[in-house]
């Protein structure tokens, strides 16, 4: 993934209606593009691509009341909690449940501006990617999950093990 802008420039964006709107004060620690089956049916397409950030690095700026947590379904059996607009129903983020209320996971369709260097750094689950959907050439890839060990920046692995710490000591 092309490197964002230093200094970043904080990103915004929202659902349909415009009443849930949110903003990303931080650039993402990754951005996935998932094709299992769940994100398939969750999107009604073939994946969703999300920006993951840590939750104290996402200011909802309007409608926090009108926001919805809705339990979803997922493969590990363990819901995530997806935050959806009450009166348009989009999905803006979602809470895994290994992370809990520390980390958010941004649709990125949800953003105003789609910048460039906002490309899928990582195409996960595709074992179960739609056969028509070609994924790009030379972009990263794998049938399953990957060692963010492996993956990540050195900066990021930080912000990571911070969330961990969070979840560790206040529970998810």
């Amino acid at each position: 993934m092309p490197e964002a802008p230093t200094p970043f420039t904080p990103l915004e964006g929202g659902c349909a209606c415009g009443k849930l709107r949110c903003r990303l004060e931080a650039p993402p620690m990754a951005v996935n593009a998932c094709h299992c089956t769940y994100c398939q049916r969750e999107t009604g397409t073939a994946h969703a691509t999300n920006y993951a950030i840590e939750t104290e690095n996402v200011t909802i700026t309007a409608g926090e009341g009108e926001m919805l947590l809705v339990d979803t379904p997922g493969a590990s059996g363990r819901a995530q909690k997806i935050a959806r607009c009450g009166s348009c129903y989009i999905a803006i983020f979602s809470h895994y449940p290994n992370f809990g209320r520390h980390m958010r996971f941004v649709r990125t369709g949800t953003l105003d501006k789609y910048p460039e260097w906002l490309t899928p750094d990582m195409h996960i689950f595709t074992s179960t990617k739609l056969p028509w959907y070609a994924i790009p050439e030379g972009a990263r890839s794998v049938k399953e999950q990957y060692d963010v060990k492996e993956v990540w920046s050195k900066e990021n692995l930080e912000r990571l093990a911070k969330v961990k710490e969070r979840v560790k000591s206040e529970g998810a």
